[in-house]
Order: C-alpha cells, then sequence, then structure tokens
C-alpha cells in the first residue's frame, strides 16, 4: 500500500511503500509497476521500482504531477492477486578462479565453503528490482546465517556473470564492473541483452530464482 506520493524534481513521482525491505511490501511495488504499465497512461516515460519505491516519471508537455497523483491513487490494485511471474534457473560454476572470496565468507560466516554452497544452493530467491547497472537483479532473501557485509575495498572489475552475495541479497553481475560484493561463483549465461528491444532482461523483479550448480566443463559448453 502506497503510504505517501511526493514531488521528485519536476517531472517525476515519488511513491513511498514504507522503509521496510521485504518480500510483501516488494510484491505491493511490483504490482503497481505492473498495473500501471498495462494502463498505457499517457505522458508517463518510466516506471523505476525499488525495494520499497516506484519512481514514475513524465513528460511535463503531456500532463503533471496532480494528474498522475490522482490516477495512482485511485488505481484498482488487487493487492491479494499472485504475481504472473516466472521460475528461472541459473547454471553457476564454483571452480576457484571463479569464486573470488569464498575464503573472505569462510571467516565472516564461520562456516564451511561446503555449507555455504548448500544453503545458497538450495535457497529460491525473490528478484526485488533490477538496477545499478542494467538488468543486474538483487535477489533475496538469504538466511541469517549467510549474510555478510561488502568487500572493505570494492574491486575496479568484477568479471561479468559473477554471482554475489552482500547483506540479504544476491546477484549476478551483468556487466564487468567496479563491485564490492563477495563473490562466490559465475554463470555462463547472458542475464541482459542489449539487443532485444522488447525484453532485454533474463530476470525481472518479481521472478523466482533458482541456481544450479555446474562443473567447468558444462560451463564452457555454453560457449559453442
Amino acid at each position: 500500500m502506497i503510504k505517501n506520493i511526493l514531488n521528485l524534481g519536476d517531472a517525476a513521482l515519488y511513491c513511498d511503500f514504507g522503509k521496510d525491505v521485504n518480500k510483501e511490501i516488494n510484491t505491493q511495488v511490483i504490482r503497481y509497476f505492473k498495473s500501471i504499465r498495462k494502463q498505457n497512461i499517457e505522458g508517463i516515460n518510466n516506471l523505476t521500482p525499488s525495494y520499497n519505491k516506484l519512481i514514475i516519471s513524465f513528460d511535463l508537455r503531456k500532463t503533471n504531477f496532480k494528474k498522475l497523483k490522482s490516477l495512482v491513487e485511485n488505481l484498482k490494485v488487487n493487492k491479494n492477486d499472485n504475481l504472473e511471474n516466472k521460475k528461472v534457473e541459473i547454471p553457476v560454476c564454483i571452480e576457484e578462479n571463479f569464486s573470488l572470496d569464498i575464503k573472505r565468507l569462510e571467516e565472516k560466516l564461520k562456516i564451511s565453503r561446503e555449507k555455504i554452497y548448500e544453503n545458497f544452493f538450495k535457497k529460491k530467491f525473490f528478484c526485488y528490482m533490477t538496477g545499478f547497472i542494467a538488468g543486474m537483479p538483487f535477489l533475496g532473501d538469504l538466511d541469517n546465517n549467510m549474510r555478510v557485509k561488502r568487500l572493505e575495498t570494492p574491486r575496479v572489475k568484477v568479471p561479468k556473470g559473477s554471482v554475489g552475495l552482500t547483506e540479504q541479497f544476491a546477484n549476478i553481475y551483468t556487466f564487468e564492473s567496479p563491485g564490492g560484493w563477495n563473490i562466490i561463483g559465475n554463470t555462463p549465461l547472458n542475464i541482459f541483452d542489449n539487443s532485444k528491444e522488447t525484453e532485454p532482461n533474463l530476470i525481472n523483479p518479481g521472478d523466482t530464482i533458482i541456481f544450479k550448480r555446474i562443473t567447468i566443463d558444462q560451463y564452457h559448453k555454453y560457449d559453442e
């Protein structure tokens, strides 16, 4: 449920769903996001969902804050409907050259790497949002015994496809970029494909993600 709608600059609405970060609140954000997108409302040029916020950008030549605020407040969103999401299986290789921070995680979490990977691969993840770099999914929620802070010194370059953990989330680096997440493996899949104009993201908010362990030989077969 939206708690407040505010102006964000001259041409955006800031829809606030609360301070908590959890699946229930994020599900409401996604429901509003999908409902507004389906309405094809004149003047809206971008929708940006996050953990507990939704930013609606608009064209001042076609609409205004007051009009859009009224539309959003009166939008009929069934808050009990199940989201039409998909299940996505992501193969991950955990060979030594891919699992860059597994030793650090053993020390910080005080559990063995075997247990870390057992916990990780049996978990079903929920995509809260995508962002930071194009298509990067933020996937929750890790169990409390798997939560750890970012690296004290972020890497200048994190390889594309790296799978990382930080606090309650897992993520996948869709491009090589700087980053401070704890890297435990790498996927050969292309999570974001900018050659696809309509649906470049393999993973979208609301999707359920399962990670599957693969060997290095299986990893390289994806390149064939």
